[in-house]
């Protein structure tokens, strides 16, 4: 359960970090933005270690498929840009796939 709100508070960090990075070289913004970024991303690194996947790889695969759908969000909310049917198809395709990777039954 503690894995279902990890996930999307790391996501919103990271995406954060990452679009300060994208607003000072690509945008035009201020070089400070990077610093905001900076922390933004150590508290996504910070946060992905409260997943409660055993192995850090297999975490960070089930959050791809949560980064991808708040990338999505992120599109809309801030960006004004809609997502479109085969964005949110393949939202979802990535999303059944992280549920599979991170619910699925473990062998001995």
């Amino acid at each position: 359960m503690q894995t279902l709100i990890v996930y999307p508070a790391a996501a919103l960090a990271e995406i954060a970090g990452c679009f300060a990075f994208w607003a000072w070289l690509r945008l035009d913004k201020s070089p400070l933005w990077v610093l905001p970024g900076l922390v933004s991303l150590a508290l996504f690194a910070w946060l992905l270690t409260f997943a409660e996947a055993a192995m850090a790889g297999r975490a960070y695969a089930a959050y791809g498929g949560v980064y991808i759908v708040a990338s999505l969000v992120w599109l809309w909310a801030v960006e004004g840009v809609i997502p479109d049917r085969w964005d949110l198809v393949g939202a979802a395709a990535c999303l059944a796939g992280a549920g599979i990777i991170l619910f699925g039954p473990r062998g001995a």
